[in-house]
């Protein structure tokens, strides 16, 4: 293959995978992570208690 046509065609799996990245894997990542954090204090206030002075 020609250094001009493997560059070419580097260029478009890179494209590919910054699309990629963009639309799938980082609203994924930031859903999961808000998720976990999300159900990290709903456990922690199960075991705890809610927040604040005790009454």
């Amino acid at each position: 293959m020609p250094p001009a046509q493997a560059q070419k065609n580097q260029r478009g799996k890179e494209t590919r995978l910054f699309l990629f990245l963009i639309a799938c894997l980082f609203p994924l990542l930031s859903v999961a992570i808000v998720g976990g954090y999300g159900f990290l204090v709903w456990f922690m206030q199960m075991l705890l208690g809610p927040p604040g002075p005790p009454n």
